[in-house]
């Protein structure tokens, strides 16, 4: 730990109650705690630490995208992370709502629940007194009032790498009551792969497919070039936590995304920007998934006020770094447009929310932005639901068919089986023949008011249901 933060500075009389409380532990062959440590499992002795003894971890994953919420008690943190106000810092966000900040986390409040009849699991902590895990357990407690935290001790030669690695295995286990949030989870990978492991171990270790780790790191990039994006002159930006509920949202664009682009990469950015819009205005999975690649050209352009309408966008030519001569275009300027407006929205819902870092008047005129922002798209999302509407109604009768073919096909299949094992009800496939006859002539009969020249398929139904 001492190359990250650095040893505590009551570690050297914590490790020694934490040396004199293991004699008597391991003496009383008492309780051990089970943790994996460097590929092995290692049994550790299990102690009563007193509460405020103990250090929050500054690195533990629970809260890293939460830790941006203060910037000035983040940069506290960062010069003195043992100091009383970054531990209490450290002690506020532990507490807190992942995707509501300013209320306590209904999980928490569980814990405490818990807790109030005995603390089941014991946390781990290193020699020095840094809690590794059960962080928040720590933080419960002392809300609590009691005194002691039953806790396992981690070995002598304990390093900041061993400290990650202890956290993430222990939290990666299903019977874990309270994981990682969303984006916590995204910051966890991206540190895993960031200290040179292999794509294909992070994933088996996070319990997801390699694909799934493509996914999570394509999305947690998007969320960063947003929050760049959304970068206003005072300063104001949005945060990790801001996207801590979009999740689904976020990864069904991954995937709308990735399948467009292999086809029309313009119409795939378009799409992008349209539904990365829809979710900075706070719409839902199902609204946010109306938004085609066409969203903007067609519904929403023309309906923009001039407040909300980009400067005229146009394509340029970029040279390549190292390949002179070399030019590729920038964007078209549907796109560009597409993504100014995107980029309009990102800085107005930031500055929405600065309050302390900018004016009124500007958080004011911010504010503005986003509302009318929602009522223009309010208008052109019925627009779009109208339309998908139609289209779902217009595939509805031809997607009936195709699944009562599929129906038929099998039906064949089993008839057969059927037919071989003795085993066919002759008499009530009769019946059930019967029943497809009277349903195919009603379907006949308004087909044939339908189509005044029918086509092969059409003509096939009319005579086959025709009385001889």
């Amino acid at each position: 730990m001492a190359a990250k933060f650095g040893v505590p500075p009551e570690g050297e009389e914590i490790r020694s109650l934490v040396e004199e409380r293991l004699k008597i532990a391991m003496k009383e062959q008492g309780a051990k705690v089970t943790v994996e440590f460097r590929g092995e499992q290692k049994h550790l002795h299990v102690i009563s630490m007193p509460v405020d003894m103990l250090y929050f971890n500054p690195a533990t994953h629970r809260i890293r995208a939460q830790l941006t919420l203060d910037p000035k008690r983040k940069g506290i943190l960062e010069v003195e992370p043992w100091g009383e106000e970054a531990q209490s810092y450290l002690h506020d966000l532990l507490r807190c709502n992942p995707s509501n900040p300013n209320q306590t986390d209904p999980d928490y409040t569980a814990l405490q629940e818990e807790l109030e009849d005995g603390q089941r699991e014991p946390g781990i902590i290193t020699p020095d007194g840094i809690l590794v895990d059960g962080n928040t357990r720590c933080a419960a407690l002392r809300d609590l009032g009691e005194p002691h935290i039953r806790v396992g001790i981690l070995p002598e030669d304990t390093s900041y790498l061993d400290i990650n690695s202890v956290e993430l295995s222990l939290q990666l286990r299903r019977d874990k009551r309270r994981p990682y949030t969303y984006i916590n989870r995204l910051i966890a990978i991206e540190d895993e792969l960031g200290g040179g492991r292999r794509e294909e171990d992070v994933a088996r270790d996070f319990n997801i497919k390699t694909s799934t780790l493509h996914q999570d790191r394509w999305v947690y990039q998007l969320i960063n070039e947003a929050i760049d994006r959304s970068k206003t002159a005072g300063d104001a930006a949005l945060r990790l936590v801001d996207f801590e509920e979009q999740q689904e949202k976020l990864r069904e664009l991954y995937r709308d995304f990735t399948k467009l682009a292999k086809t029309d990469p313009d119409a795939a950015e378009q799409l992008k920007e349209s539904r990365l819009a829809m979710v900075v205005l706070n719409y839902p999975k199902t609204t946010v998934r109306l938004a085609e690649s066409d969203f903007h050209t067609r519904y929403l352009d023309e309906r923009l006020p001039e407040e909300l309408r980009p400067a005229a966008q146009e394509s340029s030519a970029v040279a390549i770094p190292g390949l002179p001569g070399v030019e590729v275009q920038d964007g078209t300027a549907t796109v560009k447009t597409t993504r100014a407006l995107t980029d309009v929205l990102l800085q107005a819902k930031a500055a929405s929310q600065a309050s302390g870092r900018l004016d009124d008047a500007s958080i004011t005129a911010a504010d503005k932005i986003v509302k009318t922002a929602r009522k223009t798209f309010d208008v052109a999302v019925k627009l779009a639901g109208q339309n998908a509407e139609l289209k779902k109604r217009q595939i509805a009768v031809p997607e009936r068919l195709t699944d009562a073919a599929d129906h038929v096909e099998q039906c064949a299949k089993e008839f057969a089986d059927a037919k071989a094992k003795r085993a066919l009800d002759e008499d009530a496939f009769d019946d059930a023949l019967i029943t497809l006859r009277a349903s195919l002539a009603r379907l006949a009969k308004l087909a044939g008011r339908t189509f005044s020249s029918p086509g092969d398929g059409v003509a096939w139904l009319l005579d086959a249901t025709r009385e001889k």
